[in-house]
């Protein structure tokens, strides 16, 4: 962010976020997710340590801070637990988070759900409950240990699928490659849970004066070059349109220069056709991720029907499997495993299909395990 707003941002001893007010009403922050790593790691081995030793093997509190920073995600993850910190505090309106790149980003933004789906078929809640209240007391600070963990990831999950308090802005240029990633990426959030609020088209190039009177044969050759670019550039933005009705599509002009500084970055908000707070909640609000409905029938002939929101370009990618009590889909490259509602986990799937940008599974109750 420093380098963006063209500033450094100064970053206290002992401190994980840097924060710097670059003008009345906007504060910048940087988080060093390292800091932060060593941080919690000091947090973790001081309780574990006061459980005692192990009966075998090396124990937690040997390993050093900097051996966990290997490990995918973990840096990303504390990061998101940091940020979904600074969200519950009143000092700030409205919080933007500016993410990498977009495989990096939803990586990072599917670790929460990940890391609490894989914890809890590893080692189960009522199985961490029992260890808890137990006589091993090593087990028992280990447990709350990994509850207070579970705590803080489950606070960030809850956020990043709030939609009334978290939406996502993507942003692309207007070239056919990028366009088709984005367009994908839609289909990838949604399984997420994530509300889009809108895509922005950067590095638009803006409009000429009219060519007034001259010939087509006495026009430049460099404004013939620039009208034909734009002329593209405004059918990949209309491609992008038709791909993702629904969704607010804006464009930032080209700007000329990189926007590095407040005011290059001012400008660059203002090229923006910006005030769409209104239109995304239209558009948006009456999107539901996952809803279940009884369609027809009673007791075992019953039929039920799980709706997923679910927008897929390439239809052929789309897959699906039942494990235990989750659902796994996958499309457009990307895959969730999301828990089954609790009537449906004693049903078998009966068929599925797509309409629309729905994504519909119907489900019957298995006879062996239904009520009686």
């Amino acid at each position: 962010m420093g380098d963006a707003f063209g500033i450094q941002i100064a970053h206290d001893p002992g401190t994980t976020a840097g924060v710097q007010q670059v003008m009345p009403g906007l504060e910048v922050i940087e988080i060093d997710t390292l800091a932060l790593l060593e941080d919690r790691y000091r947090e973790a081995s001081g309780l574990l340590s006061k459980g005692g030793g192990h009966d075998h093997g090396a124990e937690f509190t040997t390993l050093d801070a900097g051996e966990l920073t290997g490990l995918p995600g973990v840096q990303e993850l504390l990061g998101l637990a940091e940020i979904a910190d600074l969200g519950s505090d009143d000092q700030w309106d409205i919080i933007v988070v500016d993410c990498g790149p977009t495989a990096d980003t939803l990586r990072t933004l599917a670790g929460p759900d990940m890391f609490l789906g894989y914890l809890e078929r590893i080692w189960p809640k009522h199985r961490r409950i029992a260890s808890a209240i137990g006589t091993d007391i090593r087990r028992a600070v280990l447990a709350a240990t990994v509850e207070k963990i579970v705590s803080e990831v489950g606070t960030v999950r809850d956020l990043l699928a709030d939609r009334d308090r978290t939406g996502v802005r993507l942003i692309t240029e207007p070239e056919r490659i990028s366009a088709a990633e984005t367009v994908r990426i839609r289909s990838a959030l949604a399984l997420l849970g994530m509300r889009i609020d809108a895509v922005v088209v950067n590095k638009v190039l803006p409009p000429l004066d009219p060519p007034g009177d001259l010939p087509s044969d006495d026009i430049h050759p460099a404004v013939r070059w620039y009208r034909n670019r734009r002329g593209e550039q405004l059918d990949v933005v209309a491609s992008i349109e038709e791909s993702m009705l629904g969704v607010t599509i804006l464009m930032a002009q080209h700007t000329g220069p990189e926007p590095v500084g407040l005011s290059s970055l001012g400008a660059l908000a203002y090229a923006v056709n910006a005030d769409m707070t209104d239109t995304v909640a239209d558009r948006n609000g009456a999107e539901q991720t996952v809803s279940v409905s009884l369609e027809s029938g009673t007791g075992v002939d019953s039929v039920y029907a799980m709706r997923l929101h679910l927008p897929v370009v390439d239809k052929s990618s789309l897959r699906l499997a039942r494990a235990e009590d989750d659902l796994i889909v996958g499309a457009d490259g990307f895959r969730r495993r999301i828990r089954l509602a609790s009537v449906l986990r004693r049903c078998t799937v009966d068929a599925a299909e797509l309409a629309g940008d729905s994504l519909i599974v119907r489900f019957r109750p298995d006879a062996k395990v239904w009520p009686k």
